[in-house]
């Protein structure tokens, strides 16, 4: 059972590639909980396991053993189908990548969650989400008119459509400039105030991650370690000291 507020909860959750001698454990044995209208950074060192929780977390690979619960659901117990329905209805990623469809316009890769869901958007909430992010100009253009830092919005545009009970952002900055990252990160921040929306995020910067409210630190396949209110100072701090 969840607790109040409580959207996302992982019970010691463990995940083994190979078998044998050849094993690797990739997580121990995690729990974590996220809250309503919170943002959660992820970090940790190369090899840390900080991937794969949030693909766990997002039902994109397979426990090995542990449960993953998005309100009353166990999705670790779900079918293939079933999980893809799920992530569809209530999850929404941002990838590194952008993974905007080339051949749509801005508006009709934003729409396109929706669309595939079958599900009407809540009337003017598209053109909250198209002006909080100042793409009013863009929703003709196709990805390859656009920069990067505008594909990007596009793509956190789209995760929101539907509002997400999560929404997973993986280095969601990592291939952008200085200025559209703060741009991207400023309205994952304004999502979390405003729409009281959750966002967990995977990062390896600590001025992203200083963005969160808080930071989990991982350490071969484990939490060592969570920081409330993070700067930038103090999560170089934490990761100096996990990494020895």
């Amino acid at each position: 059972m969840t607790g109040a507020g409580q959207v996302m909860v992982a019970s010691q959750v463990a995940k083994t590639y190979g078998s044998g001698d050849g094993a690797v454990n990739a997580l121990r044995g995690v729990s974590a909980a996220f809250v309503r209208g919170e943002f959660t950074a992820i970090m940790g060192p190369s090899g840390s396991g900080k991937s794969t929780f949030m693909h766990c977390l997002a039902g994109l690979d397979v426990v090995t053993s542990g449960t993953i619960r998005v309100g009353e659901t166990d999705l670790t117990q779900l079918s293939r189908t079933r999980l893809t329905e799920l992530r569809r209805d209530r999850m929404g990623f941002v990838f590194q990548s952008f993974n905007l469809l080339p051949m749509l316009t801005a508006e009709e890769n934003i729409r396109l969650t929706g669309r595939l869901a079958g599900r009407d958007v809540e009337p003017g909430w598209f053109d909250t989400i198209v002006d909080a992010l100042g793409l009013r100009g863009r929703l003709s253009h196709r990805p390859s008119e656009m920069s990067g830092g505008q594909q990007q919005r596009v793509a956190v545009a789209r995760a929101l459509l539907t509002r997400p009970e999560v929404l997973f952002a993986d280095e969601p900055t990592g291939n952008l400039d200085s200025n559209s990252s703060a741009e991207v990160l400023s309205f994952l921040r304004a999502a979390v105030d405003d729409y009281q929306q959750t966002v967990v995020m995977v990062t390896h910067d600590p001025a992203a991650a200083a963005y969160a409210d808080r930071v989990l630190f991982l350490a071969d396949g484990m939490i060592v370690d969570e920081l409330a209110g993070p700067t930038i100072d103090a999560v170089h701090a934490r990761m100096r000291k996990i990494e020895g």
